[in-house]
């Protein structure tokens, strides 16, 4: 049984209080003093004795209470510090002010691949390999920016936390190891958390929908995808979508634009570099992306941009998954799937030269398209509706609505910048007007809605001819999607006979 004696603190007390119960014989195996607290593990007290028992240390001057208790604080503390540990899948060690192992976790004892028994005592510098950056840990308290160690062979980002006891002098530290793939899991969970899969891709026209169910079924084939298409069309949203329907979803996601960074900060930035790569370059190296994302995918926007070295490069790591970081010697193996994006048409570029042929091979094993918008009328107005919706909240503005007169300008609209300008368009219109309706010239159209002249051009005479030429613009449009009388009519809600009139008017077949 174990049992807290509450006493008032006195000099003596606690050894009054053990020699009863050495007089009645008890074997005492844990004792903590904790004033105005004993703790006692005595396994031959039982309830019947413990009555006994108290009745004898209520005599000892000074003792206000004997009751039982479940654990003893000490032990159920180590207790939760056990579990604590555990729990942390990163490496922790607990280390002296000479930097021998005190405490380890079982992460870190399965990454020295040594049991407990051996590791406790073991010098981090045996574990590490270097004399230098220990000594500088010591010397200096302990306080040291984040570095890069090698531990067993693998890479690590080292943390260190000093210990001070009570007069301030440092007892020693608490080391966290920070492999590369679980940093990337915790960067990726921030920068994608709400990035969804097929349901945030907007959009229900057939060319849509079609879209979607061939991108779900790439999604679980785990091989490299290429998505093609005008620029925004949307396609790092798909890419997202697909690495959310594949079975990497739980593993990190990262996205790099390869037309925004120079060669050499792009390389750097894929695929890492090693301790003094250049000058400017963090203590210890970096790692890259495809470290990061190891068991995730990475996606390479604009694919088409990325330089001659780097496609040699990206192509030998598509070959057998492995390379070496910038200004490193050992090679490392990473398991990564490769999404790349493209507005370009890499065909033209293989045959001019500035795309290698055999890399496209690697990168086009799966291919989808994304159509533009202009391509898929149907879809402008349901998703400039959902974006209106996304805007008023953005902007704390109570719900809007677009007026006919907006909803027929947006229909009209080639869109060259596809969802992303509509997306912008709403936004600012949404901002920028005090009214809740949204007219044609809140959307600012006018410089991206005008048609390319023709060969004929000729100045409009009439109101009646604008509307009619608009009109016959929209039927054009529309009727690609909704190739009957019957069918277009419901989608602009008038009559089949209205519809049916103007398309012979029109020429429209």
């Amino acid at each position: 049984m174990r049992i807290d004696v509450f006493f008032s603190d006195r000099v003596g007390i606690a050894q009054e209080v053990l020699a009863e119960l050495a007089r009645r014989s008890f074997n005492v195996t844990a004792v903590e003093v904790d004033p105005p607290h004993i703790f006692i593990e005595a396994p031959a007290v039982d309830q019947a004795s413990l009555d006994e028992l108290r009745a004898q240390l209520m005599g000892v001057a000074g003792v206000r209470s004997v009751e039982p208790v479940q654990m003893l604080p000490g032990a159920q503390r180590r207790l939760y510090l056990d579990a604590l540990l555990a729990s942390q899948p990163d490496p922790i060690f607990a280390v002296d002010e000479a930097g021998c192992i005190v405490v380890a976790n079982g992460a870190a004892i399965g990454a020295c691949s040594l049991d407990e028994a051996r590791l406790i005592g073991t010098s981090m510098q045996e574990l590490i390999g270097n004399p230098e950056l220990l000594r500088e840990l010591v010397n200096g308290g302990y306080h040291l920016p984040v570095c890069e160690v090698v531990m067993n062979g693998e890479p690590y980002l080292l943390e260190t936390m000093p210990l001070h006891e009570a007069g301030g002098r440092v007892a020693g530290a608490v080391m966290t190891l920070h492999a590369p793939s679980r940093m990337g899991e915790r960067m990726s969970a921030l920068q994608n958390y709400d990035a969804g899969g097929f349901e945030a891709v907007l959009g229900s026209s057939p060319a849509m929908e079609q879209l979607k169910q061939r991108a779900a079924r790439m999604a679980t084939v785990d091989a490299p995808l290429l998505i093609t298409g005008e620029t925004g069309t949307g396609k790092e949203l798909l890419a997202h979508a697909c690495h959310a329907g594949s079975s990497r979803s739980g593993q990190p996601f990262f996205a790099l634009n390869c037309a925004a960074l120079p060669e050499s900060l792009a390389e750097s930035e894929l695929f890492g570099y090693a301790a003094g790569a250049f000058t400017g370059a963090l203590r210890g190296g970096k790692p890259g992306l495809l470290e990061l994302a190891h068991g995730g995918t990475v996606f390479l926007d604009e694919i088409g941009e990325m330089s001659p070295y780097l496609q040699a490069k990206l192509l030998r790591f598509l070959n057998d998954g492995s390379f070496r970081r910038v200004g490193g010697e050992r090679e490392v193996r990473m398991n990564v799937r490769i999404i790349s994006a493209t507005h370009r048409k890499l065909e033209d570029m293989v045959s001019s030269g500035h795309f290698r042929q055999d890399l496209l091979f690697r990168l086009n094993v799966l291919h989808l398209h994304v159509p533009p918008l202009r391509e898929r009328p149907g879809d402008i107005l349901p998703i400039a509706h959902a974006f209106l919706g996304r805007a008023c909240t953005q902007a704390s503005r109570p719900p809007m609505r677009l007026s006919q007169g907006a909803c027929a300008a947006m229909l009209a609209n080639p869109w060259v910048g596809n969802v992303r300008q509509l997306q912008n368009v709403i936004f600012r219109a949404v901002t920028m007007t005090e009214r809740n309706i949204i007219n044609v010239e809140d959307l600012e159209l006018a410089q991206v809605a005008a048609p390319e002249p023709a060969g004929d051009e000729r100045e409009v005479a009439t109101l009646e001819q604008a509307v009619a030429d608009f009109e016959k613009s929209l039927l054009q449009r529309l009727y690609r999607e909704f190739p009957s009388s019957r069918r277009l009519a419901k989608r602009l809600g008038t009559s089949h006979s209205a519809i049916a009139n103007r398309l012979r008017r029109y020429g429209i077949d």
